[in-house]
């Protein structure tokens, strides 16, 4: 758990921060060019104490890096973190030596306290305008020694929407598919790791094939497919408990679960007699209904924010196509119009685009706006599919197949620009990333 820190227990955060100044990046910039220089020096700390995780110096240093590993990450900022800045002490947290950063913009400054032992870290984080000389923002979190770094990507977070204006998105998590093997007779297991590639571990051992999972609106549970010979199952795994609890099971091909955004309802594909459609089930289990009827391959469902609508994918007008229906299965209508085929929908949780795999060739990630318009491709992949959001809807991650008989997956991120891609370590091959949103 983290928590904000209190005003009361931070003497170092005692006092309303100034008024902002506006220092800023701009989040479309398509040049490539991350020109906001930031300096991110060690956290100091006023007595270096032990903890599980390491001591309050050691910690200082770690959670620098995290947060100019994040920014660098997200493709706007250009940090130094601690291995290229000068050692800083504590009076300097609140009162920094302006002239001593010259070459930077912004400064990132801060502290780390403990009383040792078991207890909570305090984590002090404050970001200042260079040129005039300003305290930009502040901010404080209390947590427990193994959790550190939410403390950072917390941290980074408030960077990153103070500079962009965007919603926050670092304190987040992954689950993905995790493969070993050979092509022919590949393991699949679900994992799930935060955004950044760490703090990763595996949920299922890969007896049985695990495939698509997605997080709860809430993060307690993760939806997943499982595979054993000839049962298809849906399970909702308990993250805090290890249990898990079957939704729906069936002898007929079954994919492609989605939760709806209250939690209540579960969106899944099954095929019949031929003809694949989209069902609705209570989270809890229950008979399924029928949301389309349409002769072909009906696959997919992904929710609208707001719960009413759910795009789709369907080949019932000759080829794969992306399709739009009311959350009860009526006002089906097609809004994909483009050449090549259309794959793998996702609405944003912005509400504003839907992100895809375009087919024609090659692969690659895009967007178009609910009503089919605008739509722009992202990556030039060999085959890059199955995007999925980031919580604010300015990045998605997918997963990259290499060419070639070994057909290795990893999962790689990109944002709207198109510009800012880069891949996401994972111990194994990764494929279907899903991202959930922000951690409570």
């Amino acid at each position: 758990m983290i928590r904000f820190a209190s005003f009361l227990t931070l003497v170092l955060l005692a006092f309303a921060a100034p008024a902002a100044a506006q220092l800023s990046v701009d989040v479309t910039d398509d040049s490539g060019s991350a020109s906001l220089k930031i300096a991110v020096p060690a956290l100091p700390t006023s007595q270096s104490v032990s903890t599980p995780a390491g001591t309050t110096d050691e910690l200082g240093v770690k959670i620098a890096q995290v947060i100019a590993d994040d920014l660098r990450n997200s493709g706007l900022f250009a940090p130094t973190g601690p291995e290229g800045t000068r050692t800083i002490a504590m009076t300097e947290v609140m009162a920094p030596n302006y002239p001593s950063w010259g070459g930077y913009e912004a400064l990132v400054q801060g502290f780390v306290r403990s009383a040792g032992g078991e207890s909570d870290i305090t984590v002090g984080c404050y970001l200042y305008d260079i040129a005039l000389t300003t305290e930009l923002d502040r901010k404080g979190y209390v947590v427990a020694p193994r959790d550190w770094r939410r403390a950072a990507h917390k941290c980074a977070d408030a960077i990153y929407a103070r500079l962009s204006g965007e919603s926050p998105f670092f304190d987040s998590r992954i689950a993905y598919i995790a493969e070993s093997g050979s092509k022919e007779r590949r393991v699949k297991r679900l994992a799930i790791m935060d955004s950044d590639g760490a703090n990763h571990r595996f949920i299922t051992n890969g007896q049985a094939i695990a495939l698509s999972p997605r997080f709860s609106p809430d993060y307690g549970s993760l939806l997943y497919v499982s595979y054993v010979q000839d049962r298809v199952r849906i399970f909702v795994y308990d993250i805090g408990t290890g249990k898990q609890r079957l939704v729906t099971e069936s002898t007929n091909p079954t994919f492609a679960p989605r939760w709806s955004p209250d939690g209540r309802s579960i969106l899944f594909s099954m095929a019949i007699a031929g003809n694949t459609d989209i069902y609705r089930v209570p989270a809890g289990g229950g008979v399924p209904v029928r949301l389309t009827s349409s002769p072909g391959i009906d696959v997919g469902g992904s929710y609208s924010p707001d719960g009413s609508k759910i795009v789709f994918e369907s080949d019932r007008s000759g080829s794969q196509q992306i399709y739009v229906m009311n959350a009860d299965g009526s006002g089906q209508q097609r809004i994909s119009h483009g050449g090549g085929r259309y794959a793998t929908p996702e609405w944003s949780p912005r509400g504003d685009l839907i992100a895809f795999t375009k087919m024609a060739g090659d692969f690659n990630i895009a967007v178009m706006t609910p009503d089919g318009g605008n739509e722009r491709v992202l990556t030039r992949g060999w085959q890059d599919e199955a995007p999925t959001w980031s919580p604010n809807g300015r990045v998605l991650q997918f997963f990259r197949t290499s060419q070639g008989s070994s057909g290795v997956a990893q999962v790689w991120q990109v944002d709207l620009t198109g510009v800012n891609e880069r891949r996401i370590p994972t111990p194994l091959s990764g494929s279907d990333p899903a991202w959930g949103p922000l951690l409570p």
